[in-house]
């Protein structure tokens, strides 16, 4: 299928897209992005008021007691790991930066914690700063829509869809896809029956 036309049935099936993780601030949404890996939003919301009320600043983040920190974010996997990463970049933008997330993103990626998906969300969503970040469900869809090779990785994937999509149109379209594969396009039970794609995927 022609990419004008996957980009104009993701218009019609996802109206108003919008990322759906809360936050008040830069560093806030750069945590819960991170606490996103290997988790769904809807559990990171869950937690997110409790770790920001018990920890409002990036100094208190970076004081914290990891194993309270750890208790705090246990329900969302990889606690250990996620603990330590928030309290060293916590340090970091509170010592380096000056409570202030860097909006570029090689700088970014120096972050602990920070790999390039959380990187592009980050720079689209708070900086709106063009970018495709490639998740699970932009890769699933990328694939049954054929906008890629079957097997293509994350960096190759990122690489096909920016190349076939204008760069004004990137951080719309990624969000929409996301939101496509959560709610629609789903990896178990897809619902064929709602998607303008049925017949013409390679599901």
């Amino acid at each position: 299928m022609d990419h004008h036309k996957i980009k104009k049935n993701l218009e019609i099936m996802i109206e108003n897209p919008k990322c759906e993780l809360n936050y008040n601030n830069d560093w806030q949404l750069l945590i819960a992005i991170l606490l996103s890996a290997q988790c769904t939003d809807k559990k990171v919301n869950k937690v997110t008021p409790i770790l920001f009320e018990k920890y409002p600043t990036l100094l208190a983040l970076k004081n914290a007691n990891i194993k309270e920190l750890e208790k705090i974010i246990y329900p969302l996997g990889l606690s250990k790991t996620k603990a330590r990463n928030i309290i060293n970049l916590a340090t970091i933008i509170h010592d380096q930066y000056n409570d202030v997330v860097p909006n570029n993103k090689n700088e970014l990626l120096t972050l602990p914690g920070i790999g390039t998906k959380t990187a592009n969300v980050m720079l689209i969503e708070y900086f709106k700063i063009p970018a495709f970040p490639v998740d699970t469900h932009v890769a699933r869809v990328s694939k049954r829509l054929n906008l890629c090779e079957p097997n293509a990785n994350t960096k190759q994937i990122e690489q096909a869809l920016t190349s076939k999509f204008q760069k004004k149109d990137w951080a719309d379209l990624h969000m929409r896809m996301v939101l496509f594969g959560r709610y629609i396009c789903k990896s178990r039970n897809p619902k064929c029956h709602d998607c303008l794609f049925k017949g013409t995927c390679n599901k």
